[in-house]
Formats: structure tokens, sequence, C-alpha cells
């Protein structure tokens, strides 16, 4: 079970998604949404884009969040990278590991939390948003 937000401010909705047919990407899916937060209290959430808990599959992200500024919220997406392609069925592996088999698949398949163009990082208890940079 996931542990309870704060009340002070919550993740936001996720931004949808939209189909393109890009070339440059493997075929089927190679991303999974996250949005992930830190309160001023220290607490951290990474949850996918349904609501469901990531923390515990990913720890290097938990950990990765745990360094974000007070009151900071990001809507990105998880990548695995391995042999020069994105791959997303190191994504699906992972999603059911916890405590030892997940910290063995971070050190194995790490994942990135990245920000595709146009994606935004919500700061300031979700107050103010700021659009990422090099974002046209």
């Amino acid at each position: 079970m996931s542990p309870p937000l704060p009340s002070s401010w919550s993740l936001p909705e996720p931004m949808r998604a939209v189909p393109i047919n890009d070339p440059a990407l493997p075929a089927g899916w190679a991303a999974l949404r996250a949005l992930a937060g830190r309160w001023a209290d220290g607490r951290v959430a990474v949850r996918s884009r349904n609501g469901g808990d990531l923390a515990r599959a990913f720890p290097e992200i938990e950990e990765a969040v745990r360094l974000f500024p007070d009151d900071t919220a990001v809507d990105g997406e998880l990548i695995v990278w391995e042999a020069g392609r994105l791959a997303f069925e190191r994504l699906q592996q992972r999603m059911h590991h916890r405590s030892a088999a997940a910290a063995r698949a971070a050190v194995e398949f790490p994942a990135h939390l990245v920000f595709p163009v146009k994606f935004s990082v919500l700061s300031d208890a979700g107050s103010r948003i700021r659009p990422c940079a090099g974002c046209g």
C-alpha cells in the first residue's frame, strides 16, 4: 500500500500522451509515465499515471526524487536504456520487483526519469509551472 500523501498538496493529474508515428522510436511502448514529487517534510512519491506506487519497484528513482527541492513535482517518463535502445520489456519486468529484487534490478537495468519536450516541472506546492529548459 502506498504511504499517505501530505494534505498540503498532491501530485497533479498527468498530462495525456498523444500517439505519434515517429520512426526514431522503436515499435510499441518504450517508456512508462511517472509523476514524482518531494514534499517539504521529506516525503516522496513516485506514481504511475494511474496512481500506482512505483517507488518500491524503482528504488533508484525514489532516491533521486529525495534530492528534489522542497515541494517539487515532475511529470516525466521512466526509461531503461539497454544495448543502444529503449527497453520497455525491462520496465515491465521491474514493475513487480520489491526489496532485494528491486535493488538488484536497479543495478542490472537502471531506470532513468526523463522529461520529454513540452513536459513541465511543477513547483511551489503545485502553484507554479516552470516549463522544462529548451522547450519551445
